[in-house]
């Protein structure tokens, strides 16, 4: 979906397809009948944007077999999907049953998170519109916070140099500019987007920036004012961001409210788990570790790094933080000229949600999706972006 910002410019809105993950090539085409053209056709719109992920295998087949990349391009025109954004992050097995730390390797220190990333560059430059070219892919934020020492941080430094010098000579052969965003998530290296302001002033150039992930912000309890005037006095670029909501428990330490929050303790993905406190930010790698006891203090609201659907908050007595995605938002298209123009849906974990609310089939998955792509056109709507066809 394309939005005219009232600067003129075009701001992208898409969803991510991280939600239907497939490994391999054939796996893409398969969710592109199945899942996005439905998605569309819901919408009533000729063009939908998608946020595609390319699993390992999937990314590879197309770097390296140019009539592969030709095929899936002329698939999404086809059925009527662009894409100008990709989700880098997870490498591969975002499918199985138990993602959890596994989707933080290969981190920035492993030369093959550089390779799988430039691969990733090249097939975008192959698959953005005709009248696009700019592109932009999100990526992990460094690695996960353990193991982690200067000599692997200097390591990852490096690579992202190495990568910025790659997207630069990738535009000089194709006329299209790639930039990549680190994405701030709670327990990893870079937490906030406080913390991706020194390792992104060390790398120095505007191939690389930050995606400000909604949840993730709020998550960590970040102001999102005071997080975007850091970033913007920093020089750091907001390359993307994913609007997405996490889960907000305002009294955990009532027994119906933890009962509420068991209920999205899954064993699949993460739920990374944060309270604010007078000491500062507390938290749990996952929500059952904060519900076991006193792992976490609950004399303060907690936040929940689970993705729920934005146009669907929780039953009381939990809610959801979309009331900071749309302060984030109006942050960063609702001003003079837009902080980013590429913007992502990204609720993974609609079959992770409690059986009760879960998509009964792949009708009820598009109906949710098409759901919150609505509620996110409106809010842009509002903010006097105007959809264009």
């Amino acid at each position: 979906m394309r939005f005219r910002h009232p600067d003129g410019s075009t701001v992208h809105l898409a969803y991510c397809t991280n939600v239907h993950p497939a490994e391999t090539l054939d796996g893409v085409l398969v969710q592109l009948r199945d899942h996005c053209e439905p998605v569309r056709r819901r919408l009533g719109r000729d063009r939908l944007g998608i946020g595609l992920w390319l699993a390992r295998d999937a990314a590879r087949a197309l770097d390296t077999d140019p009539a592969a990349l030709r095929g899936l391009r002329c698939e999404l025109e086809r059925r009527g999907l662009e894409v100008v954004t990709l989700n880098g992050f997870p490498y591969e097995g975002f499918g199985a049953e138990e993602v959890k730390y596994r989707v933080y390797k290969p981190d920035w220190a492993d030369p093959e998170r550089l390779e799988h990333t430039a691969a990733l560059a090249r097939v975008l430059t192959g698959l953005l519109p005709d009248d696009v070219t700019e592109g932009s892919i999100s990526t992990l934020p460094l690695a996960w916070r353990t193991a982690y020492d200067d000599t692997r941080a200097e390591t990852a430094r490096t690579a992202l140099r190495t990568l910025a010098e790659r997207l630069d000579a990738l535009e000089d052969l194709t006329g299209r500019s790639v930039r990549v965003a680190l994405e701030p998530e709670p327990g990893c290296v870079v937490e906030t987007t406080g913390d991706a302001i020194a390792p992104l002033t060390a790398v120095g150039h505007d191939r690389v920036g930050i995606c400000v992930d909604t949840c993730h912000l709020a998550t960590s309890f970040e102001d999102p004012d005071t997080a975007l005037d850091d970033l913007a006095r920093a020089g750091v670029p907001v390359v993307k961001s994913q609007l997405s909501a996490a889960l907000h428990a305002a009294q955990p330490h009532l027994p119906e409210v933890r009962e509420a929050l068991a209920a999205f303790a899954e064993p699949r993905f993460l739920h990374q788990t944060r309270t604010a406190t007078a000491a500062g930010l507390r938290g749990t790698d996952d929500l059952d570790e904060a519900l076991a006891g006193d792992a976490l203090p609950d004399a303060n609201p907690w936040r929940s790094h689970f993705h729920v659907p934005l146009h669907a908050a929780p039953a009381a007595p939990l809610t959801s933080t979309l009331p900071v995605l749309t302060s984030v938002l109006t942050r960063l298209v609702g001003g003079p000229h837009p902080l980013t123009r590429h913007l992502e849906v990204e609720t993974y974990t609609w079959q992770a949600l409690p059986p009760e609310l879960r998509p009964r089939g792949r009708a009820q998955l598009a109906d949710g999706i098409a759901a919150e792509l609505t509620l996110a056109r409106d809010l842009l709507t509002d903010l006097g972006l105007k959809e264009l066809p």
